[in-house]
């Protein structure tokens, strides 16, 4: 299946793996690389080192294309940058839009990329910046989302940009796919389909979290850092919502302790980072301290395993994900599918105007 997005990144089919932190690691983007598709690497929670060494572990496994999802808005977001190009990465996807000098270095170096957004003005903007293409969130996504359906959203993106267009949200079987394709988009990203696998490293029993959950278990809470965030209720996430600031400020404080060990931030920069995804919405320090640290509540879960301890990002599909295929098999089941949806749709007719009635009695 050739659309603008296979031709564009070099994968055999139209489906990108986003870069979910603590999930998307080398193994999983192998995976989805050797399967056909487009694996991205989660950079945000790893170190540059730690990003260079991925790099090239995934480079060893495979010759297939794959990305690498970088935060515009980090400190040593041009360091990363630096790696990627050094490194001769494909893609470079951002979480934020990059600024236009960003996309300009990024693209003299023959870096493909491929910003994530939630709006059509900001499609739009990155559009006119140089972006190649742009991945399309709708509110049905895991993580940070915005309010409108993937189903309003996209057509308005299409309609308003001439790169390529990749659907978010809601998107985890080949059905979805040829309505993504219908719309006019060219291939779907999903993140809560590939975490759900058994190339995924996440713990069993936050897999199993995740298989259990119904339409009611996903929630879109502002607890955790501010922002829309759609996730599995949890333990924790009820905790955060009846918190008052002065508790929540301090489970803040440890948490972020706790992150700064891990990652080498300096209090500074991890004050910095926090503030950096207001984007001039009036936060609490606690939710600051909590913008900053949301990595070490993901790592809680998505590597310790603590469902009780951290939060479970989510698309609201995952209420109807019931399997954990290896990503080979799901990139090929999708497809499969794609193809019966397409092949059981009604052949085109030509409908011209209606008939005219004989003369009487003929």
């Amino acid at each position: 299946m050739h659309t603008a997005l296979t031709d564009l990144v070099g994968v055999r089919h139209p489906i990108v793996q986003t870069g979910m932190g603590w999930v998307s690691g080398p193994r999983l983007v192998t995976a989805t690389a050797r399967a056909g598709a487009l694996g991205i690497l989660a950079s945000a929670t790893m170190t540059p080192d730690q990003l260079r060494s991925a790099v090239r572990e995934v480079r060893s496994r495979t010759d297939a294309p794959f990305g690498v999802n970088l935060r515009a808005d980090a400190g040593d977001a041009r360091e990363r940058v630096r790696i990627i190009v050094e490194e001769g990465v494909r893609v470079a996807s951002f979480a934020l839009a990059p600024s236009k000098e960003l996309i300009a270095e990024l693209k003299d170096a023959g870096v493909v990329v491929v910003p994530s957004v939630g709006a059509r003005r900001h499609a739009e903007k990155v559009a006119a910046w140089g972006a190649d293409a742009v991945i399309v969130q709708g509110g049905e996504g895991g993580g940070h989302t915005g309010s409108v359906a993937t189903t309003v959203l996209l057509p308005q993106v299409v309609d308003a940009v001439d790169i390529p267009v990749v659907a978010a949200g809601g998107f985890h079987d080949g059905r979805g796919l040829v309505a993504a394709l219908a719309y006019g988009a060219a291939g779907v990203a999903m993140g809560t389909r590939f975490l759900l696998t058994s190339d995924s490293t996440v713990p069993d029993a936050v897999k199993a979290r995740y298989l259990a959950a119904t339409v009611e278990d996903i929630t879109l809470t502002r607890a955790v850092d501010g922002l829309p965030h759609r996730m599995l209720r949890t333990e924790m996430v009820a905790e955060l919502e009846g918190a008052g600031r002065v508790r929540a400020l301090s489970r803040a404080v440890r948490h972020a302790a706790r992150f700064r060990r891990i990652s080498g931030l300096t209090w500074p920069r991890m004050v910095r980072d926090g503030l950096a995804l207001r984007h001039g919405k009036s936060l609490t320090w606690s939710q600051v301290l909590l913008a900053a640290n949301t990595p070490m509540l993901l790592r809680a879960a998505m590597v310790d395993g603590r469902t009780d301890l951290g939060i479970m990002a989510s698309g609201q599909v995952a209420a109807l994900i019931e399997d954990l295929p290896s990503v080979a098999e799901l990139v090929a089941r999708i497809m499969t599918e794609a193809d019966g949806t397409c092949a059981a749709l009604p052949p085109p007719e030509h409908h011209g105007p209606p008939a005219r009635p004989g003369p009487s009695g003929a």
